[in-house]
């Protein structure tokens, strides 16, 4: 093949690929969770009251939001999830509509583009999490105001 017709091909493939858009990111497998949903919710809510640490992933250290799921799911289950929010709202497992909430169901929020919060739906319309910066770990309710206007889906790892 000539360079010219190389160069042509190349030209090609490259202007065919302006016009396409950009490439999703690809679901993650979702680990396997053998646990009970009351097993979750106990050791979740035996964290309450753990200060709240950007990065933190230990009762130690303190929890960010995806640190604390991330604990109680390795702690109780041993299953492996990813360190972020955003990453965990990638797992391939089944979306939850809000009203089929149970206990157990991670609940997830979004304040702009992707998913910035996470916390454990523990039933009665309330959830565990550790919302922010010289806080702790607590309960609240889906329906706060910010919380309601900010929820974004719900996920069930418990099988």
């Amino acid at each position: 093949m000539s360079s010219r017709l190389c160069l042509i091909l190349l030209a090609g493939l490259l202007l065919a690929g302006c016009g396409a858009s950009a490439p999703r990111r690809s679901a993650i497998a979702a680990p396997r969770v053998d646990a009970s949903a009351n097993d979750i919710l106990f050791r979740a809510i035996s964290l309450v009251g753990t200060p709240y640490r950007y990065g933190g992933n230990t009762p130690e250290g303190g929890f960010d939001c995806s640190g604390l799921i991330g604990y109680v799911f390795r702690d109780i289950a041993g299953a492996r999830l990813p360190r972020s929010s955003a990453d965990i709202d990638r797992l391939d497992a089944p979306s939850v509509a809000r009203s089929k909430l149970i206990a157990g169901d991670l609940v997830f929020f979004r304040d702009g583009g992707s998913v910035s919060h996470i916390g454990i739906y523990v039933g009665e319309g309330r959830f565990v999490h550790a919302p922010s910066s010289g806080g702790t770990v607590r309960l609240d309710a889906l329906d706060g105001d910010y919380w309601r206007q900010h929820y974004s889906g719900a996920k069930r790892l418990i099988r």
